[in-house]
């Protein structure tokens, strides 16, 4: 190989390496989180904005996501130690998620957390075309998406950045 074809490779390698890692990897975001109105399954109606000045994590789930069904049990230890500090969790199923698996689910696995049912998927459209499961969104007290995660959230890392707007306000 010439040298330029070996440089135009390793320079396509690195570009095709950091799209990826961008792609694929939590992001820090400073983006106004979207003013979307979520249905809970108990019929509540939320808006994202009424829930200002205190963090909110929203994960987009499905019922048949296994990645899901990891890291609940983690989310609801999360809650149930930092819900009391002002945290709000609000789960968001899938519009392919049939409301009754979702509501079964929810009963068995006794989530505390707000469940919200996404039917039409709004939602989804509303946080940037959600289509993969799960992917979640840590929104600040200030209303503003301050973490992106495709994939099982690192529980370690979400809990800190939580801990660090819990003793702001």
């Amino acid at each position: 190989m010439k040298k330029k074809d070996i440089l135009i490779t390793l320079v396509l390698v690195v570009v095709i390496t950091a799209a990826a890692g961008l792609w694929l990897s939590p992001s820090l975001l400073t983006q106004e989180a979207p003013d979307a109105e979520l249905q809970s399954i108990d019929g509540r109606k939320i808006r994202i904005t009424e829930l200002q000045g205190k963090p909110v994590l929203i994960t987009f789930w499905a019922t048949t996501c296994p990645g899901c069904l990891e890291e609940q049990p983690h989310l609801v230890d999360l809650y149930n130690r930092l819900h009391g500090q002002g945290l709000e969790i609000i789960g968001i199923a899938m519009a392919y998620d049939p409301p009754n698996q979702v509501l079964a689910l929810q009963k068995k696995r006794q989530l505390p957390y707000t469940i919200a049912l996404d039917l039409d998927g709004s939602a989804a459209r509303a946080f940037d075309d959600v289509r993969l499961t799960p992917t979640s969104f840590l929104i600040s007290p200030e209303g503003r998406i301050v973490y992106k995660k495709i994939g099982v959230l690192d529980m370690v890392k979400l809990e800190k950045t939580i801990q660090q707007m819990l003793t702001k306000g």
